[in-house]
């Protein structure tokens, strides 16, 4: 089975993704940290227990990588372009305990595993050749956190808590159909329209907001 991990919002620059997020939201977003193997940065907000948003964006000042970057930020003119269409939650990351065995059943669409590192934390995590989301982001990442497990629990708890994701999308049965062969637990509510388009409603001390 695949359970939602965390939501990622793809950001041109950190600032312009820390910023949309304090707009939606109305809360800032702890800095998270470095991937070296990708060259990123990413800011964090915990969700839940074992949920949580990650803001990403290019880091401009690592080295390119020599692979293409996950969530699509190898293509910076797409990134700009999802971004100024309202495509800034572009999805989210899915776990499991049984990586070797989703990515051997379904590995055209979510690629093979690679091993990830951000300071002390490190993991396995599935990623295309091209960098591109599986199905334009109507599919998740997968990801193995390992024994460590999901690091939510020890991020800074601001209030934050999630209460649904929905996925617009112009085929929504035929990406019920692929989030069911996928083994994803939980699956998010998926309704007719131009897409695939994200949005998440999330509990907040100020209220409910909704991300987008």
């Amino acid at each position: 089975m695949l359970f939602l991990d965390h939501l990622v919002v793809v950001a041109p620059d950190l600032a312009k993704g820390v910023a949309h997020v304090r707009d939606c939201l109305g809360l800032g977003i702890p800095e998270g940290g470095r991937h070296r193997e990708m060259g990123t940065r990413n800011h964090l907000l915990r969700l839940g227990e074992a949920t949580f948003l990650e803001v990403i964006a290019v880091d401009p000042e690592a080295p390119a990588p020599p692979r293409a970057r996950w969530f699509g930020l190898g293509d910076a003119a797409q990134v700009r372009a999802d971004w100024d269409s309202g495509r800034r939650l572009r999805g989210f990351v899915a776990r499991t305990d049984a990586l070797v065995g989703v990515l051997a059943a379904h590995g055209d669409l979510l690629g093979q595993a690679a091993t990830m590192t951000r300071g002390a934390l490190s993991w396995r995590f599935g990623v295309r050749p091209d960098g591109a989301w599986p199905a334009d982001g109507a599919a998740p990442y997968v990801m193995d956190w390992g024994p460590r497990g999901n690091p939510a629990a020890s991020m800074p708890d601001l209030g934050a808590r999630l209460e649904a994701i929905v996925l617009t999308h112009p085929e929504p049965d035929g990406v019920a159909k692929l989030h069911a062969a996928l083994g994803l637990a939980a699956p998010p509510t998926v309704v007719a329209g131009p897409g695939p388009c994200w949005s998440a409603r999330i509990t907040t001390p100020s209220g409910v907001r909704t991300l987008t």
